[in-house]
């Protein structure tokens, strides 16, 4: 089943088979699609503006180019879910399953990722702005050149992960496992100043 250019305003698609379906152009606002299987389901250039995808199973979907900000996945399932260049502002992902995610950049700006588990996730490039990664595990994965301005990283775990080139402004890295893990000079200078350390 293919939609395109559809628009639709506080429809609920609670419950719905929605597998295999293909979006495009689409427009939903304030949209619920609380337990809805959308398994394989594809999305491009759409966007979702403050929806609810609360416990849905959204397996193996792909997402291209794509806007679901201020959107909740609480409780969903995105395992071997991919997003490329898609906005994800402010999205919530609490007790979500993100196995085997794949991101291709896009912004993740403010988004709640608390307590996730997204070790060798590739977020090379990812606009990441004050996103809560509070608790969550990133060991191993890759963090080049993505925008990191004040992310919440207390207690995350980025063992063995690669923060080469990554915006680190504004982070406070001194609660966060950083074993292994690859940093620029200037990231042990923040490091060392959050520590009480005089550089220079």
């Amino acid at each position: 089943m293919e939609w395109t250019d559809r628009e639709l305003n506080g429809e609920s698609f609670d419950q719905e088979d929605l597998e295999g379906y293909g979006f495009t152009g689409c427009v939903f606002v304030r949209c619920t699609f609380r337990h809805a299987s959308l398994v394989e389901a594809t999305t491009r250039d759409c966007r979702f503006d403050t929806c609810d995808f609360g416990d849905a199973r959204l397996n193996s979907t792909i997402h291209t180019n794509s806007d679901f900000s201020n959107s909740s996945f609480d409780g969903a399932s995105l395992f071997g879910a991919r997003f490329a260049g898609c906005k994800m502002l402010g999205a919530s992902f609490v007790k979500a399953d993100l196995s085997a995610l794949e991101v291709e950049g896009g912004d993740w700006s403010y988004a709640n990722l608390r307590g996730q588990t997204l070790r060798g996730l590739k977020l090379s490039g990812t606009r990441l702005i004050r996103t809560d990664f509070y608790g969550s595990d990133l060991a191993g994965a890759d963090l080049t050149h993505a925008d990191l301005t004040g992310a919440s990283l207390d207690k995350t775990v980025l063992t063995g992960a690669d923060l080469r080139g990554a915006n680190l402004s504004e982070v406070d890295l001194r609660n966060a496992d950083l074993r292994r893990a690859r940093i620029e000079i200037e990231h042990a200078v923040l490091l060392a100043q959050a520590y009480g350390a005089i550089v220079g």
